[in-house]
């Protein structure tokens, strides 16, 4: 079985943990890359959520700069933010432009309180051909302080690794 982490981060929460899993599982790892890069200063922190919340209100699906070759591999490892209660809009671009059917997709989050949001249910909803296994939300003061002692806790109830 072959492993990749793809992964959206912004402020390196979500990049933390999958540096993490990779680490862990020996997976390849590969970023999600949008064309138009968002701000990543954390000062800014007001405008990027009041842009992500545009993206959302108006069902924007952000384009994805880089290729993402998924058909190699049996157990895809996805992980973002949680952005307004959901995934980043540039997830949904993810899953509109590439086939999951016949994966298993194992979700990843960081977050501010809000868990995953459903976002798992979603991910279910979004690829029906796929499997999805139960997913890790990770709150982000506990992503920037390491997830090692969870991210193995959860990996070996995932019984696929």
């Amino acid at each position: 079985m072959k492993n990749l982490v793809l992964y959206f981060s912004v402020y390196g929460t979500a990049k933390a943990v999958a540096e993490e899993i990779a680490k862990q599982t020996g997976a390849d790892i590969q970023e999600i890359v949008p064309v138009l890069p968002y701000d990543s200063n954390r000062a800014n922190y007001n405008a990027l959520a009041a842009y992500a919340k545009k993206e959302h209100d108006e069902n924007m699906r952000p384009a994805i700069k880089n290729e993402i070759n998924i058909t190699d591999y049996d157990n895809i490892f996805i992980g973002y933010p949680m952005w307004w209660y959901t995934f980043p809009m540039i997830i949904y671009t993810l899953f509109d432009e590439y086939d999951f059917s016949g994966k298993t997709i194992i979700p990843f989050n960081t977050h501010m309180g809000s868990s995953d949001g459903g976002t798992y249910q979603t991910i279910a909803q979004l690829e029906p051909n796929a499997k999805v296994l139960k997913g890790l939300p990770v709150e982000m003061s506990a992503a920037e302080c390491g997830s090692e002692k969870a991210v193995s806790k959860w990996l070996k109830s995932l019984e696929v690794i």
